[in-house]
């Protein structure tokens, strides 16, 4: 019996490679296989560029000419999601209007806006709308509302653009203000215009702050679409010069990387101010917690 149970004690569960493999695994941290999953990212690439011969040189050459559109690109990105906060604004709470006038202006744009492309609407503001401007039909003094030179085109088109898409997250920003807090206001002797503009719109900048970031980086990355109209920003010289030079996985390249670093900065900054904005939250729902 002794000598049974010594050799009993000497036998080791063995254990299969998959099972010794998922205990390496978890021994290891996680940061450190991340950080493996990146290193391998950039190998495997690396090693394309390498197999298809990507002219380095030539992108170096030309990188400072295409990331000299990088300016223009933010000048319509920032005039463009200044325009559309202001419109998502008058957006929002037309739609929450009792007043059938501002409700179903705010409800036709809206529709009207999100129910047709934006290459369609930068090429009507652009092309279509100097073309009605010089109509006989057309008043002499509407004349010079009608014609935008590109940058001014390009934004008005992707602040209208975006302001339809952005009065929706307004209005689930407001709304989500507690009715209460609107009742206490009007007991108050506030008018709705008052109670909208002390009351509603500082609450309601939390909740809209963080997804207006997002489409602050989608304009970003949309706003190549008005190279397609001639301004010469950041994919209009990318694609304008690897026609010219047959070089356009090149210049491509170049210009999907400059706009990578572009929103990888702006996605840093976003995080960082929902963390500093949801701050006082936290705190919030923590004190009722306790």
């Amino acid at each position: 019996m002794a000598t049974g149970a010594t050799h009993g004690e000497r036998q080791r569960p063995s254990f299969s490679l998959k099972e010794r493999l998922e205990a390496r695994s978890l021994a290891t941290p996680f940061k450190a296989k991340l950080a493996a999953v990146y290193v391998l990212i950039t190998i495997v690439l690396l090693l394309l560029f390498a197999y298809f011969e990507f002219d380095t040189a030539f992108m170096a050459e030309w990188l400072p000419y295409i990331a000299g559109g990088v300016p223009l690109t933010l000048i319509i990105c920032v005039g463009g999601i200044i325009l559309a906060t202001a419109l998502a604004v008058f957006g929002a709470l037309g739609r929450l209007s009792k007043n059938p006038l501002a409700q179903g202006v705010a409800n036709f744009y809206v529709s009207f806006i999100r129910g047709t492309p934006l290459l369609v609407q930068i090429f009507f503001v652009y092309f279509a709308l100097p073309q009605l401007a010089f109509k006989e039909q057309t008043p002499t003094f509407l004349q010079p509302f009608l014609v935008y030179d590109i940058t001014f085109a390009a934004i008005l088109a992707l602040g209208v653009n975006y302001g339809a898409y952005m009065s929706e997250i307004f209005r689930a920003g407001i709304q989500s203000v507690g009715y209460g807090q609107i009742e206490a206001a009007h007991a108050l002797g506030m008018s709705a215009g008052q109670t909208t503009r002390r009351v509603v719109l500082p609450q309601a900048v939390r909740n809209i702050i963080p997804p207006t970031g997002n489409e602050f980086i989608a304009m970003l990355k949309d706003s190549s679409l008005v190279g397609l109209a001639g301004a010469t920003e950041l994919f209009y010289r990318a694609q304008s010069t690897g026609k010219a030079e047959s070089r356009a996985y090149e210049t491509l390249a170049v210009a999907a990387l400059i706009y990578w670093g572009l929103t990888s900065i702006f996605s840093f900054f976003q995080k960082r101010l929902e963390n500093k904005m949801g701050r006082g939250y936290v705190r919030e729902l923590a004190s009722h917690g306790h």
